[in-house]
């Protein structure tokens, strides 16, 4: 019997040949090309398997994982061209199981697939309603956030970011404690190289600062790491 599987993938060549060769391994393919049709794609067919680009049109692969985790017990694979340890991270720690890139060959693609559907069985079921399942929600001090529902709570308020905002301090509050390079972040967050010239992520920090009450002269909650980068720091919350 055929394993379902559900493809977003926007490049028409690419997601044709992936699918054919998957098809003579026993996974039916269902490709979808944007990732804002994604969700509904994947509640229609209930796969056994979900693969995602990062790249898409209308909503990105990493956004799409985050919604799905909560809801669907099967799979979920980051296929992509994306080489970034930063990307990767990201992926798995917002529930991706696996992280393949797009040069992988095709047997050792099919070998790896085939271990994330047997260490999964039939759990394929995409459930409507996540109350019971735990966001991973990161907690310091009198600051939450909450990377399912997409909150974050300042001193028991809401603070309202975009979603490029967020997805900044998700990345920087996972790695707390740790320096993360301007070129990190900028290859993490847009998978576009550091020109060294690229000020959209310390605009992006200055707005994060005002808005988490942050001291812009003297930070001391997302804090300037002089030639390194930024510290998101652990006791600033308090």
């Amino acid at each position: 019997m055929a394993h379902r599987v559900v493809f977003v993938e926007d490049d028409p060549d690419l997601a044709g040949l992936i699918s054919d060769f998957l098809s003579r391994h026993e996974m039916d393919v269902v490709v979808d090309a944007r990732g804002d049709t994604a969700m509904a794609t994947i509640e229609r067919e209930a796969p056994d398997m979900v693969l995602l680009d990062i790249m898409l049109p209308g909503k990105d692969g990493l956004s799409i994982c985050r919604e799905l985790r909560p809801i669907f017990k099967g799979p979920i694979v980051m296929l992509t061209s994306l080489d970034s340890d930063m990307n990767q991270i990201l992926g798995l720690e917002l529930g991706a199981n696996d992280y393949i890139l797009k040069t992988t060959p095709p047997s050792v693609l099919v070998a790896r697939l085939r271990a994330q559907l047997r260490n999964h069985g039939n759990m394929n079921t995409v459930t409507p309603d996540a109350s019971n399942h735990q966001p991973n929600k990161r907690v310091f001090g009198q600051l939450t956030v909450d990377p399912v529902n997409r909150d974050v709570l300042l001193d028991g308020e809401q603070v309202i970011l975009s979603t490029s905002d967020f997805d900044l301090l998700w990345l920087l509050a996972s790695h707390a404690g740790e320096i993360m390079k301007r070129e990190t972040l900028l290859k993490a967050l847009r998978g576009v190289s550091y020109d060294g010239l690229d000020r959209s992520i310390d605009v992006a920090i200055s707005r994060l600062r005002k808005k988490l009450g942050d001291n812009p002269n003297e930070p001391f909650r997302i804090k300037t790491v002089r030639n390194k980068g930024y510290l998101f720091s652990l006791s600033g919350w308090e």
